[in-house]
């Protein structure tokens, strides 16, 4: 297995793929002009969007934010996107089913996705019939405020980023007869790989020593209340409300596990692209310009009580507010307030899809036994990953220079174990592993 792919090592042979990107920068450059022109993103007659609209998926998470911000703002309108649904998905299960059925056939062509959920459409490994879906990633949506949650059924253990102490009450209920279980959103996905990462990093096996159920986000509280699970991994503001209803407590929020990490993505079917290229970069513009909003501190406030709508999450504004500024109730008496742990949209390179954290994602779903040992990472990220399109979209709105990144990697990343991700030799990484199950 080697390192991921650069933007100047891309796979000749893609006629379509340079089609894309010629036909998008010709894109980005009418709209910029067209920007320079006419005030407020205004679109000079010809140079606008193929098309008027596209469905966009989402799930009652924090972190698609900049989706319903871009939607309740105009910004989709003002980038000559007028029609752009916006529409609530019940699980990932059904986004992704959705995402395969297309918006033509009554399903969706673009959404608020898990970072790896692209590349495993795109591989066919979680599609009907294993069928591969080819998909692109335009941008990430966010970095860190996810949480792992355990029932208060463990409050007094000290359970905390060190989950050793889970190790003997887990057994301690297996002995008893009774099933340990522990939640995530959706097998291969980013929740997936946390609560994974964090068990294993304790000596727990994740596949051996508990049973990993599936729970959509916004059924998380519920299930535990009602005692289905034992723990789980899911963003905000889930594991906020838990708190808030006493029914278990947080403990650790995935920043702890690897500070600035990536979460979601702006993901999208690879023939919607190909088809409208002009649309897909009016789309990633008024998607940028949603994180840059979404970012700034004196903007909160509305963000929050915007996405807790009925129409939208449907959620108490006091169940969002305290996370997205870094203000954590653990709920087990540990109160941290004016963290770095906040949820982060746009600052220091957030909305950029480095390669490098995509290839982070594929190691680990090869470390599960979700992909293949021999699973070609360069060219999966060459095929999925468009930070090509984000640049032009960036500068097309003006970005400075100096905020958008150059390269397609932030290089080695640290864990809170100590153990390195190292882009470049994601074998090492593997290697360092104890605890794995390699196909």
């Amino acid at each position: 297995m080697t390192g991921f792919v650069k933007a100047a090592d891309r796979r000749a042979g893609e006629p379509s793929r340079r089609a894309v990107i010629k036909g998008a920068a010709g894109a980005a450059a009418l709209l910029a002009a067209a920007r320079i022109a006419l005030p407020a993103g205004a679109h000079a007659e010809g140079a606008g969007p193929e098309v008027a609209g596209v469905k966009l998926g989402y799930i009652a998470l924090t972190d698609a934010s900049p989706l319903i911000i871009a939607k309740e703002k105009g910004l989709f309108a003002r980038h000559g996107l007028p029609d752009v649904e916006v529409l609530k998905q019940a699980s990932w299960g059904a986004l992704r089913d959705n995402m395969v059925l297309g918006g033509a056939s009554n399903g969706i062509d673009g959404a608020h996705i898990l970072t790896p959920l692209p590349y495993l459409m795109t591989s066919g490994k979680v599609t009907q019939n294993n069928v591969p879906v080819p998909m692109v990633i335009l941008a990430r949506l966010n970095l860190d405020c996810q949480g792992i949650s355990v029932s208060n059924a463990y409050k007094d253990l000290g359970v905390g980023l060190d989950a050793s102490k889970l190790k003997a009450a887990f057994e301690a209920r297996k002995a008893a007869g009774k099933e340990v279980k522990v939640a995530m959103t959706f097998p291969g996905g980013t929740h997936d790989m946390w609560i994974r990462y964090w068990l294993a990093a304790a000596g727990i096996d994740p596949d051996k020593d508990v049973s990993t159920i599936v729970v959509p986000p916004a059924q998380m509280v519920a299930n535990m209340k009602v005692g289905t699970m034992d723990a789980f991994c899911v963003g905000e503001p889930w594991n906020e409300q838990l708190v808030h209803q006493g029914i278990g407590f947080t403990a650790a929020t995935t920043g702890e596990l690897w500070k600035r990490h990536p979460e979601k993505s702006l993901g999208l079917r690879a023939d919607w692209v190909e088809k409208n290229p002009r649309a897909a970069q009016a789309l990633l513009m008024a998607v940028l310009e949603a994180q840059q909003w979404c970012d700034k501190a004196e903007n909160k406030d509305e963000m929050a009580a915007i996405v807790g709508r009925r129409q939208w999450f449907n959620v108490p504004v006091a169940d969002i507010i305290g996370r997205i500024k870094g203000d954590i109730n653990y709920g087990n008496g540990r109160v941290a307030t004016g963290t770095d742990l906040y949820m982060k949209f746009w600052a220091g390179g957030a909305a950029f899809p480095y390669a490098s954290h995509d290839a982070w994602f594929l190691t680990e779903n090869i470390r599960w036994g979700k992909l293949a040992a021999d699973t070609d990472v360069k060219a999966l990220i060459a095929k999925v990953n468009r930070a090509d399109l984000w640049r032009e979209a960036a500068k097309a709105l003006g970005v400075a220079a100096a905020d958008i990144p150059a390269g397609d990697s932030r290089g080695p990343e640290t864990f809170f174990d100590g153990k390195v991700f190292d882009p470049a030799d994601p074998a090492a990484y593997l290697k360092s592993q104890t605890i794995k199950r390699l196909a």
